[in-house]
């Protein structure tokens, strides 16, 4: 090949390179614009479906720094997008989980431990305004490159909460009614039917020794009758609440599981914690009604203690066993007993908590405020003025 010829080629051969380079670069111009309109309808379509959610969506870092909030939060909570992006997401909680949290949050970047992370729970949220609302959170976490980050989704269930405070109120209700007909009404019948057994059994004794000692078999059964529904008129609508309050009506129900299941229930309230609201009362006794029935039932414990004190205007219930205990998971609940629970805990504005022994066997914990310790704040800040 002449040189003119092979100058000719490479010039050919540089004009269809720059020919395919500008191809390809236009080519490229255009799938780059193209994966740019995707990213971006990607991001409108996900911006469009966190600002019209009715959940309240909250991300935050992991020192609990929240990175954005969607338009349902800023309603939920009453607060801007701007006065919650970059504050500690503790803002959103009342005390004392407000000081907690940050010890939740590092206790589970230490140990991988969740508590909340991945398992639904009912809590309890606070408003700009101070104000407390229950609500249900779930909270999923995303592992990026560098760092983690947690999303949570957050449900008012203030309006489920105010149904079932209807119904276990409706329930009360009735329980207290059955309780006091079977007191007042079939009590009395029956001790009527006593005491003309024994009127019999004493004219009869006069006359045949054996059909006075069938009377009297007759009368005793009837007392025995007479006791029986006695305590089931009490376990219905516990009378000790009105006349003697909560320590009492709890000492009864420890004396009673140790002479009816035969197993040692110890009951401890020192120093004394005066209840005067009979609904808190209420909910606090059957919440140690129902964990000492779990704990015999399914757990086959033998030995049981209830604990009733109050730390900074709360009143603390707990009540632990040493039966078989739930399984290594946690149960999320689920338990018609166990939900009823919860819903008592919520109804007088406490919360609920079930944690596994060191050993064997579970304890209830229950903690709400008491509305005795507010009273006498006011009274005595009254006096000071």
């Amino acid at each position: 090949m002449r040189r003119s010829e092979l100058i000719a080629r490479i010039r050919t051969l540089e004009t269809d390179q720059a020919a395919r380079a500008k191809t390809h670069r236009a080519r490229s111009k255009v799938q780059r614009r193209e994966a740019e309109a995707a990213v971006q309808d990607r991001e409108a379509r996900l911006r469009a479906i966190l600002e019209t959610a009715v959940e309240g969506i909250i991300t935050i870092d992991e020192h609990g720094m929240m990175e954005s909030v969607n338009a349902s939060a800023e309603k939920l909570f009453g607060y801007q997008g701007r006065e919650m992006v970059g504050k500690n997401v503790s803002l959103l909680m009342p005390s004392p989980h407000r000081e907690l949290h940050d010890r939740y949050l590092d206790n589970y970047l230490r140990t991988g431990h969740a508590k909340i992370i991945g398992v639904g729970r009912e809590i309890v949220a606070r408003r700009k305004d101070g104000s407390v609302f229950p609500i249900y959170l779930s909270v999923s976490e995303v592992r990026l490159a560098d760092r983690r980050l947690f999303t949570g989704f957050i449900r008012d269930i203030t309006e489920r909460k105010r149904l079932e405070r209807e119904i276990l109120d409706s329930s009360e209700r009735e329980k207290r009614r059955i309780g006091q007909d079977l007191h007042d009404g079939l009590c009395q019948h029956l001790a009527g039917i006593e005491l003309k057994s024994q009127v019999l059994e004493q004219q009869l004794s006069k006359r045949s020794r054996v059909a006075a000692a069938k009377v009297g078999e007759i009368a005793e059964n009837v007392r025995e009758a007479i006791s029986q529904t006695r305590l089931l008129a009490r376990g219905l609508s516990p009378v000790t609440l009105d006349s003697e309050g909560l320590m009492s009506a709890l000492r009864e129900l420890s004396l009673n599981t140790e002479k009816f299941f035969g197993v040692v229930c110890d009951f401890k309230c020192d120093p004394p914690v005066l209840v005067p609201d009979h609904a808190v009362a209420t909910n606090f006794y059957r919440l140690a009604q129902e964990a000492v029935s779990n704990a015999i039932k399914h757990g086959k414990a033998t030995c049981l203690s209830i604990l009733l004190c109050e730390e900074r205007g709360r009143v603390i219930l707990k009540a632990s066993d040493n039966g078989a205990g739930f399984p290594p998971k946690m149960p999320r609940l689920k338990g018609m007993g166990l939900r009823i629970m919860q819903s008592r805990a919520g109804m007088i504005g406490g919360t609920l908590a079930i944690e596994r022994n060191a050993s064997r066997g579970v304890t209830v914990i229950c903690a709400a405020p008491n509305k005795d310790a507010a009273y006498k704040t006011k009274r005595n800040h009254g006096r000071q003025k």
